[in-house]
Formats: C-alpha cells, sequence, structure tokens
C-alpha cells in the first residue's frame, strides 16, 4: 500500500505547489480580502479531500478532485468586473449549481459536451492568454525575481517535467522571502481559518462570471478529467455522481471561498496511473492519500496569502502562466484544427482576451456570443440542417 499513498502525496504536492497562487490571485481579483482569499483556498483543500475520500472508498476508484485552475485563471481576468466579493460568492454558487444540474439532468451534460470545440477551446485559450504572457512581461519588469524562475522551469521541463512548475514556484517563494525579508509574516494571520461571505445574486455577474466560470470548469477539466479515467481503462466511473458531487461541493463551500470543484486531470494522471500501483484495484488509496496531504497544504493557507500579497503581482501571474502553458496549447489546438472553423475560433479568442466589458457583462460571455454568431454566419449552407451524423459520413 506504500506505492499509491506515495503517488498520492507527489500528486497532491505537485497540484497544489503548481497553482495555489493563482488560486489566491484570482481570489483577489474578484474582491476578496486576504482572510477571504486564505478561507477560500483552505476549503477547497478540505472540500477535495472529502470528495476524494468518500469517493474513491465508496467506489473503490482512483477518483481524485481539484480546483479549477482555469477558472482561477478566469477569475483574474475578470479583475474589476465584479463589483463586489459577495457577487462574485453568488456567481460561484450559480457555477455550483449548474455542475450539480448537469450531473442531475443528462440532457445538460451532454449540450455541455456538445459545445463546438472551436468555441470552447478558443474560450479557453483566450481566457489564459494574458497570463501566459506574464513570464515575459515579468522577465523585462522583474529580471531579478523572475529571470530564474523561467530559467529553472525552462531547465526542469527537459529533465523533470512533472516538477518544473513546482520548482519554479519554489525558486518564486525564495525571491519573493529574500527581498521582503520578514515584513510579509508581521501583519499576516497566519492561522488558519473559514470566513463566511453571503452570496449576493448580480444577473450581470452571474452571466459575466458564473456561466463562463461552469463552461471552464467542464470543458476544461471535467471532460478531461473522465478522458483521463477512461484511456487508463477505468471506464465504469459514476459520471453523473461525481458531477452533482463536485458541483454540491462548489455550492456548499462558495459563502467560504470555494469557486469551483471538478475532477483532477493531471494529478489523475499520476494518481489513477500505473505510477500509483501496478494493480488497478489497489491505486483507490492514492486520491485519499492526497486528500490528506491537500489538508496538511492547506492549513498553511494564511501563510502562503501573506507570502503572495508580498509578491509582486506579475511574478506570481507569471508562474501561473508557466503553468497554464499546457492548458493554453490544448485549448489553441483544439480551437483551430478544423480549417473551416478557424475563422470563429480566431474571432472568439480574440473578444476572450481583449478583456472589454459591455453591459457590465465580461468578454469571456461576449466571447461565446460573437463566435456562435461568427460560425452561425460562416458555416456552410449544406450543413445547417445536417445532424452530426450526417456530417460525419
Amino acid at each position: 500500500m506504500l506505492q499509491p499513498i506515495i503517488a498520492g502525496v507527489v500528486g497532491a504536492l505537485t497540484g497544489f505547489a503548481s497553482s495555489f497562487a493563482l488560486v489566491i490571485a484570482g481570489l483577489i481579483a474578484v474582491g476578496a480580502s486576504p482572510a477571504e482569499a486564505a478561507s477560500g483556498l483552505l476549503v477547497l483543500c478540505i472540500a477535495q479531500a472529502v470528495l476524494a475520500g468518500l469517493l474513491s472508498w465508496r467506489f473503490r476508484l482512483p477518483l481524485s478532485f481539484a480546483w479549477s485552475t482555469p477558472g482561477a485563471a478566469l477569475l483574474v481576468a475578470a479583475e474589476g468586473t465584479t463589483g463586489s466579493y459577495a457577487a462574485a460568492v453568488g456567481a460561484f454558487l450559480v457555477c455550483g449549481l449548474l455542475i450539480v444540474v448537469s450531473g442531475l439532468w443528462p440532457w445538460l451534460g451532454r449540450a455541455m459536451t456538445r459545445i463546438p470545440m472551436p468555441l470552447a477551446g478558443a474560450m479557453l485559450a483566450g481566457i489564459l492568454f494574458p497570463i501566459c504572457i506574464a513570464p515575459v512581461t515579468a522577465v523585462i519588469e522583474e529580471p531579478l525575481l523572475a529571470a530564474p524562475v523561467v530559467l529553472v522551469w525552462l531547465l526542469l521541463v527537459r529533465w523533470l517535467p512533472r516538477w518544473a512548475v513546482p520548482a519554479a514556484m519554489l525558486v518564486a517563494i525564495v525571491g519573493v522571502v529574500i527581498s521582503a525579508g520578514d515584513e510579509w509574516m508581521r501583519d499576516a494571520s497566519l492561522a488558519p481559518a473559514l470566513t463566511v461571505t453571503a452570496p449576493a445574486l448580480d444577473p450581470l455577474v452571474i452571466i459575466s462570471l458564473g456561466v463562463p466560470l461552469y463552461v471552464v470548469t467542464m470543458a476544461g477539466q471535467n471532460v478531461p478529467g473522465f478522458a483521463v479515467l477512461t484511456t487508463l481503462g477505468f471506464r465504469d466511473v459514476p459520471a453523473r455522481r461525481m458531477l452533482a458531487a463536485t458541483g454540491a461541493a462548489t455550492a456548499v463551500t462558495a459563502p467560504f471561498g470555494g469557486y469551483a470543484l471538478n475532477l483532477a486531470a493531471l494529478t489523475a494522471a499520476l494518481m489513477a496511473g500505473p505510477d500509483s500501483h501496478p494493480d488497478p484495484s489497489r491505486r483507490w488509496v492514492a486520491p485519499i492519500a492526497g486528500g490528506v496531504t491537500y489538508v496538511l497544504l492547506g492549513l498553511g493557507a494564511g501563510a502562503a496569502t501573506a507570502l503572495v500579497a508580498a509578491a509582486p503581482p506579475i511574478l506570481i501571474i507569471a508562474v501561473a502562466g508557466l503553468a497554464l502553458l499546457g492548458a493554453f496549447t490544448t485549448g489553441i489546438v483544439s480551437a483551430f484544427e478544423a480549417p473551416e472553423t478557424r475563422l470563429t475560433a480566431a474571432v472568439t479568442l480574440i473578444v476572450v482576451a481583449s478583456g472589454v466589458v459591455v453591459l457590465g457583462i465580461g468578454s469571456a460571455f461576449w466571447g461565446l456570443v460573437v463566435g456562435a454568431l461568427v460560425m452561425l454566419v460562416t458555416r456552410p449552407r449544406s450543413s445547417l440542417g445536417a445532424t452530426p451524423t450526417e456530417e460525419a459520413t
């Protein structure tokens, strides 16, 4: 049993180190105070541990869960558009309820998976684009801090790719601690604590944040998560129950800062793969060990938030940009794969990446709207009335 436990611990360390700073930055971007951001990180760690523990034990399958990293990127991109943190919490709640409905009502889940890839992939790439160019900006603005981060990442991508982003984050942390001294700890609340924010249901924020958060979480995390499990031979996963559980967990934790929970994808490949255990029937232990590790890491959420607050903002976003290059590449490839829909993908990506706010609604929503309109106008007339089966033949 030692091998899956080690795999779970390594998976949790990798997942946490790769994106915890982005989670904190995203929550602060939509109006959270440092204490509320720390609460969000802590409750996300606890919630995914509970999900992994209960569902992996119940079904004896390696079912691992995570916060939505593309969702955190969306929060960063939505800075200044939410009006208040309470409205953002309301959007988190709506996102969770939509995921619950996707699990309980198969029609919505199927509709979600049928969103054209030029739209879904381009929206994901457009959200991630400003973050993925941050390493370039950081090297120019903060060369002494950012250049070593990028260099370490580049070297480890070649030799130890699994540890490239965690190592880059470690270098960034060391740089911040050295440059900031002990000042970053003086006014920080390092004790773990949960804070409650009553949700406010603002229709504009729900449309500009809640709905896109649901789309990127489903398309960018849940769908790949199911694909990883299927690829590794786990074809009888309780998909609807898992979706409903992650949605319910998101809704319950939203007042504490839990913005979106979903199936893990990258860490799932480690916890559910042969590196976890040669015998697939014993791999279910790995996510439970990973969950325990996440809780222990989450207890340091206050210190993590204080450290992020002390760092130059561009440095934190730069590390996140390195972590999200893979997801950005996946979005680009899926969006531009079909020649006949490349114009649609390009327009969608440009509108989303522009960051414009129209009628109080953010660019992620408008990118989908404009992209769908371009697809409708430019789609060949012969295919307008064809069924998916007819188009494929």
